[in-house]
């Protein structure tokens, strides 16, 4: 489980939103040293907003500038990727394909054919995003509330 920690920002009727610096990542990503996104992050203090759905804790006892940790299983991270990377791409290249071989060898064709692939496999991947907005199994969920060092001392 990828685990990241954040502070509260919106609470919805049905998710909250959470902004994050992302670091958690970066521990387990194999490009450690060649990557240059934790760099930048450092740098830029560059947040995240990111849609959490509420696991088992109670939406209304939730406040904005909470702080919480949240979580998401590292294989929805890896199928994810392949999916909004790899779906339009394959698309793509079969509409190509089909394009050059079944319809026409003209130029302004396969380009016609590549980007209406594209298109397609895009509108997939877009399609799956909304059918599985509140699936907890594929969405980050709160893990646990977080108690702030001004909170305890009191």
């Amino acid at each position: 489980m990828i685990e990241e920690s954040g502070r509260i920002t919106t609470v919805e009727s049905d998710s909250f939103w959470v902004e994050t610096i992302q670091r958690s990542a970066c521990q387990v990503c194999v490009a450690e040293k060649g990557c240059g996104q934790k760099l930048l992050n450092r740098l830029s203090g560059k947040t995240a907003l990111i849609r959490v759905l509420p696991g088992n804790c109670d939406l209304q006892s939730l406040k904005a500038h909470e702080q919480v940790l949240i979580g998401i299983p590292e294989d929805v991270v890896v199928k994810g990727t392949l999916l909004v990377y790899l779906l339009p791409l394959l698309s793509m290249i079969g509409a190509v394909l089909i394009g050059a071989f079944v319809i026409s060898l003209h130029d302004s064709i396969v380009l016609a054919s590549a980007l209406m692939g594209f298109l397609f496999g895009g509108l997939i991947v877009r399609a799956h995003s909304w059918l599985n907005k509140n699936n907890r199994r594929v969405q980050p969920v709160l893990l646990a509330r977080l108690v702030e060092s001004s909170e305890r001392n009191t």
